[in-house]
This record gives C-alpha cells, structure tokens and sequence, in this order.
C-alpha cells in the first residue's frame, strides 16, 4: 500500500480559456492543451470548484458541458453577470475577463 502524493498547479499549466456572455449568464469554455490535460480537468474542474471560485458573483447555478471532441469544458454561470452587457453595472458586464480569471483555479493532481 503506497502513500498517495499530490501538488497543486495552476490551471494555466494545463489549458487556456476564452469566455463571453449571453444575457446575464457567462459562459467559459476551458480547453486542455493535450488529452493528458483533458483528462484532470474533467476529474477535478467540477461545478463546485468553478462555483466556488466565482461564489463573489452571486451565481445562481454552474452547469457544465463536455466535450472531449475538442478536449474541452464548458461552463455557463447562470446569473454572473447581473443582467448582461446592456443592464449590468459591473466592470466586465459581458464576462469578457472570467476566461482568464478561471486560469488562477489551482488544482490537485497526483505524482
């Protein structure tokens, strides 16, 4: 029986992230570099982990979409933006800097 050890990367190290808006939810779309990636973001990028990070935005839901095709995730954050572009009075009301936020997430992986 071995002893499992872990460190903590950055999300950055394993992938890059591009995110916009549709009306007041957000949507980011998290893209693994290589499969090897892929495969921890989908084991430890979960709606908890994404809704925490983001709980300061008054989130209502975090839904997650797979899709493995293009080694991605996607996740919409319903109510992050307090009523989109047109409505919202915050500083980013189209979510345009939440892809680059999400790349400070630090995971656990094992070694």
């Amino acid at each position: 029986m071995g002893v499992e050890m872990s460190r903590k990367i950055f999300l950055r190290e394993i992938a890059f992230a591009r995110s916009g808006d549709k009306g007041s939810n957000a949507n980011i779309g998290v893209i693994a570099y290589n499969e090897q990636g892929y495969a921890l973001l989908k084991n430890a990028l979960t709606n908890d982990v994404v809704g925490d990070f983001f709980k300061d935005l008054g989130i209502k839901k975090v839904i997650r979409y797979e899709l493995p095709n293009l080694l991605a995730l996607n996740f919409v954050l319903e109510g992050a933006l307090a009523g989109g572009g047109s409505r919202s009075l915050r500083m980013d009301a189209q979510g345009k800097a939440l892809g680059q936020a999400i790349l400070e997430i630090q995971l656990d992986v094992s070694i």
